[in-house]
């Protein structure tokens, strides 16, 4: 893991020094309101529906047993309401029908990063304070800049990989984080970065996305992509280079930021995304960046190339933990006579690079917990197991899951015990119940719907691990809004919520893909039809599930059939589910 430096921590605590003042000056009437926004903003800190939410930044996924504790901390003692606040809450709750909201809790996004949903703006400066004791901090996971880098959560362990992207995202990010160009921009702006040819990372769907390649002699630089992104309109990012050298990705990337922040509008937010800019000039964009990034190279004098020293440097904080050698064999033999860990090495267990280790994904998906959530007890039996079988290092995945990066094979079974008795070894991993969903009603103000308790729902209808593996590798994905925090557009089905007259319904999508290899070429989801109320839902999916199961060949997955014979099938057994819960009702 990068290990910041004096001027990292020096930078991380004066600007956690300087929001103290500015929380104490809003508190004290001397910074109004709207002087207090941005700030708040800059440092990670919304206000939404019920309280304040804090996000902090998790850079390309990784946290040390360390952080994970204090992370624990903040839960236990600050993610915690004041009563009359959770009172308004669970009424508002228990008038639409949804479980209790929890509290003492982390919430893993769909970009690595952390969010406390509970913590009172009087606290948020202690928190920061906390938080820079081990070196982390809400910078860049909010306002319109560059945000938080994310990379694949098997970065610098998977077997397919050409080189680590982790010193690229790091060098990155401590030139976006101070760079005055990119603090203004006409929307957010999201990189993501792969060095695997399977695309873990949804780089299709980013602002800007990368691919760490090798040319025909074998040097090494990025393929390079712009223009991604979900909401109003899910657009796939466009090739902008085949080839670009890697001394000069931060150059590139100028140039696309450069003309982006040159043309991108600033009168309507709904418009202001860069993918909406290159839409509306197409391959004069592409020139544009191009010519642009000729002028940074030739007349600037190429300020932002990266030197091989600079490389060397950052990767120095990225080599293989010391583990000590085990000369036991592999536990992976246990298979034979535990079938529940033989489900858990199949589903959850991933190759390493290094023969001798394996990458495993503890799964946050189980039964009356919503996805993504940890409790601070959680969240401390992760650090447990990370210091005893992963060289004290845990990763968020893209889908609000934690990996193990550094297992011994030979501790495997050991590790799913221990994993199992903390409620963590579901081998559920790329199967239905492994869904995405954001926070959604219960908590964004932006929601128009709750994802939550379709979640919850749909989890306790699909239990038998049995069925779930018949079903096979599905991607599901539930947004509360068209802001598409959880990745609606990229789901073999896709769940967004909408309003129709101050009520909650649901679109249905199908088709959608994230790119990786389980689903193929990255695009988006097709809607099948007029929207469903939430007590609907499940028999909608069921009734897709069911026309999937009638209508698949021999092993072939969902996401491949809905491509074969259309949605058609799908969008009228969906219409037959609903006609039918309605004679029921």
């Amino acid at each position: 893991m990068y290990r910041y430096t004096a001027f990292d921590k020096s930078f991380v605590n004066s600007r956690a020094a300087q929001f103290r003042d500015q929380l104490e000056r809003w508190q004290d009437g001397r910074l109004s309101e709207d002087a207090f926004r941005p700030l708040r903003l800059q440092n990670g800190w919304y206000v939404q529906r019920h309280a304040p939410m804090l996000r902090v930044a998790v850079p390309y996924g990784e946290l040390s047993s360390t952080q994970l504790r204090v992370l624990a901390r903040i839960a236990r003692e600050y993610d915690d309401p004041a009563p009359e606040v959770y009172r308004v809450a669970m009424e508002a709750q228990g008038r639409l029908g949804t479980a209790r909201l929890p509290t003492h809790c982390a919430h893993f996004t769909t970009r690595t990063n952390v969010q406390f949903n509970w913590i009172p703006l009087d606290k948020a400066a202690d928190v920061m304070d906390l938080l820079a004791t081990v070196d982390m901090h809400g910078i860049q996971t909010s306002g319109n800049c560059i945000r938080n880098i994310s990379c694949d959560e098997r970065a610098g362990v998977a077997p397919d990989e050409v080189a680590d992207p982790r010193p690229f995202a790091e060098i990155m990010r401590q030139w976006t984080t101070l760079h005055p160009e990119f603090a203004f921009l006409p929307r957010k702006f999201k990189i993501a970065i792969t060095g695997a040819s399977e695309d873990r990372a949804a780089t299709a769907w980013h602002d800007v996305g990368l691919q760490l390649v090798r040319d025909e002699q074998g040097e090494l630089g990025f393929r390079v992509s712009a223009g991604g992104g979900m909401g109003r309109t899910p657009v796939i990012a466009a090739l902008m280079r085949e080839f670009l050298p890697w001394r000069h990705i931060m150059n590139y990337i100028e140039a696309i930021v450069r003309v982006y922040n040159r043309y991108g509008r600033r009168d309507n937010k709904y418009k202001a995304r860069i993918k909406i800019l290159m839409k509306a000039e197409g391959q004069r964009y592409t020139d544009d960046v191009n010519e642009e990034f000729r002028q940074i190279v030739e007349h600037d004098g190429a300020p932002h190339l990266i030197s091989a020293a600079e490389l060397e440097r950052v990767s120095a904080s990225f080599v293989p933990p010391a583990l000590h050698a085990s000369h036991e064999s592999s536990d992976e033999a246990e298979a034979d006579v535990h079938p529940l860990y033989a489900r858990w090495l199949q589903r959850n267990v991933a190759q390493h690079k290094d023969p001798a280790l394996r990458i495993v994904t503890l799964s946050f998906k189980r039964l009356l917990q919503s996805p993504g959530d940890a409790t601070a007890e959680q969240l401390e039996t992760v650090a447990d197991l990370a210091e005893r079988f992963s060289a004290g290092e845990a990763r968020v995945t893209h889908t609000q899951n934690v990996v193990l990066p550094w297992v011994r094979a030979s501790e495997l079974y050991a590790l799913w015990q221990a994993a199992r008795d903390a409620g963590f070894a579901s081998a559920n991993v790329q199967l239905l119940t492994d869904m995405i969903a954001c926070p959604g009603g219960d908590f964004c103000a932006l929601a128009n719907a709750r994802s939550l308790p379709i979640a919850q729902a749909l989890t306790e209808r699909y239990q038998d691990l049995d069925e779930l593996d018949d079903i096979g590798e599905i991607d599901l994905h539930i947004s509360g809004c068209i802001n598409s925090c959880g990745h609606h557009h990229s789901g073999h089905i896709g769940v967004l919520g909408v309003d129709k007259d101050g009520r909650e319904w649901y679109q249905i999508t199908l088709g959608g893909s994230d790119g990786s290899a389980a689903s193929g070429v990255a695009q988006a989801g097709k809607v099948i039809g007029p929207s469903f109320s939430a007590a609907e839902v499940p028999h909608v999916i069921e009734a897709i599930l069911n026309t999937y199961r009638d209508a698949r060949e021999p092993r072939e997955r969902f996401i491949e059939t809905v491509r074969r014979i259309g949605i058609e099938p799908f969008k009228a057994a969906a219409n037959a589910a609903r006609a039918n819960e309605e004679v029921s009702a």
